[in-house]
């Protein structure tokens, strides 16, 4: 497959893609004082005197903001600072009592890491592909500012203000809108797995900020673009889209592309400027003289790592070697946590209601997990109550399904009615004569009978006509309404046509 180009009037441009991705740290108060962290509160209902910048208040580091962000630099293999240190990042913005933001420019708390995303054929994807990320500094959010509350004055919440974030940048190693959905969806994976970011982009507690910049293939790196706040993957492959395509306009047309931020009107789809870019001395960085400098001990980092769950990676790779899953199964049944955690919990309840090792029915509760159930679920609709599809009732059905008690089209069935309403399936398929039917005397009968009444059929059969069998398996079935066990009608029809 073929990367990623902009086709241009005078020739083939590529892309050059960076993230910065805002993620806010999973923690019950803020970075730097006792405010609750809470999404959804009253405007200025959670702001501390440390939070509005009140004379003589001074900041103390959370000891689980930290945590979290060490969790993190973990997961992504980095290089975690024992040493690090906070900085002023001074500029006046109305959501920011301070003047100033606490953040981490010359040190940060986590260095050099990487993340690998997969190959994907179908978004262009043509192999794995590692990207660099630089590093992760932890620095405070800002408030929020409302302007279409009253036509003549906004109004500030200052609730989120002061909360943990870990800024996560990559390097500029990202060449399509492909990859870069791919890397932010990754990295949401990732926080969610280690829990150090709730990933709800909607809420703003993950965001991007979007770098790109475009170049004549084999050239130097153009001149960039930032794009901030982008909540969601569809934008932010959206941006590159319509921002790579804007350069290069610009550019074709003798002009010269403005290093400066940019905003995304998701209604349009279009990116407009903000303000031009100011380059870090604007900002008047130095040492904060209020908190001392990090020094992380052997034991806390011991804990950091000891907390670690199994990653994605690491998952899916167990799930096909150990659980027998295919590729792409295991990577769907790892993408996600509240994905792994039901197939993990209906693994096992599988395994218990069948007898069997996890292993030996892995590859039929993935299938169940993955297809029939979100089916079954999405035909049923508001009819049902997914409450009522508790692991045990599904491991009932499975197992009912592998002893060859019922069809597949049968646990269909009765997976609809406990979704609508709440019974057990056992009694469901006792009582709406939904069992397959095994006794070998009465699906003889009907062998015997369909043989009888198509003998040309029988010997088209025996001259070579294989395909004549599925006639046969078709026609016993129907004579059984469905109900009979097609192993046992396969294997009457077998051992009758000899």
């Amino acid at each position: 497959m073929t990367d990623y180009r902009i086709q241009g009037q005078t020739g083939e441009w590529e892309v050059v893609i960076g993230l910065e991705v805002h993620a806010q740290v999973t923690s019950h108060a803020k970075l730097f004082s006792g405010a609750s962290t809470a999404f959804g509160a009253e405007p200025n209902t959670q702001v501390s005197l440390v939070d509005a910048a009140m004379p003589g208040m001074l900041p103390v580091p959370n000891r689980e903001c930290i945590r979290q962000a060490v969790r993190t630099g973990m997961a992504i293999e980095a290089e975690i600072n024992r040493w690090s240190r906070f900085d002023r990042k001074n500029y006046f913005y109305a959501d920011l009592p301070q003047g100033y933001q606490i953040s981490q420019l010359y040190h940060p708390l986590v260095g050099e890491g990487q993340l690998l995303i997969d190959a994907d054929e179908k978004a262009g994807i043509a192999q794995d592909k590692v990207i660099g990320i630089e590093r992760i500094h932890v620095e405070q959010d800002a408030g929020k500012l409302m302007h279409d509350q009253h036509p003549t004055m906004s109004y500030v919440d200052l609730n989120r203000c002061g909360v943990a974030l870990m800024e996560i940048v990559s390097r500029p190693d990202m060449r399509s809108p492909a990859e870069a959905g791919a890397y932010v969806r990754k990295l949401r994976s990732i926080l969610r797995y280690v829990g150090s970011c709730d990933g709800n982009m909607e809420e703003g507690s993950m965001r991007a900020d979007v770098n790109v910049s475009v170049r004549r293939v084999g050239e130097e790196l153009g001149t960039r673009t930032e794009t901030k706040n982008v909540n969601s993957v569809r934008f932010v492959m959206q941006v590159i889209e319509y921002e790579a395509n804007r350069q290069v306009d610009v550019i074709e047309a003798g002009g010269s592309v403005d290093q400066e931020t940019r905003l995304f009107d998701v209604a349009t789809g279009t990116t407009r400027t903000m303000r031009s870019k100011e380059d870090a001395h604007d900002y008047r960085y130095f040492p904060d003289p209020d908190l001392l400098p990090l020094q992380l001990e052997d034991s806390f980092l011991d804990e950091c790592r000891a907390s670690l769950p199994e990653l994605p990676d690491a998952k899916r790779r167990r799930y096909e070697e150990e659980l027998g899953l295919t590729p792409y199964n295991a990577r769907e049944l790892t993408a996600e946590v509240e994905t792994f955690a039901r197939f993990e919990t209906l693994l096992s309840a599988t395994a218990s209601a069948t007898g069997k090792p996890e292993t030996k029915v892995a590859t039929q509760v993935a299938n169940w997990a993955l297809s029939v159930a979100p089916g079954v679920m999405k035909s049923v609709g508001e009819e049902g109550d997914a409450a009522n599809a508790t692991a045990e009732r599904q491991a009932a059905i499975l197992a009912m399904q592998d002893n060859g008690e019922i069809s597949g089209g049968q646990a269909k069935e009765i997976f609809e009615i406990v979704l609508r309403e709440g019974r057990e399936p056992a009694e469901i398929a006792e009582t709406e004569g939904l069992k397959q039917v095994s006794d070998t005397g009465a699906i003889e009968a009907e062998v015997d009978r369909i043989l009888a009444e198509n003998e040309d059929k029988v010997e088209q059969y025996k001259a070579g006509k294989d395909k004549l069998f599925g006639f046969f398996v078709g026609q016993t079935m129907k004579a059984m309404k469905g109900k009979a066990n097609p192993a046992v009608v396969n294997q009457l029809l077998k051992e009758r046509l000899g």
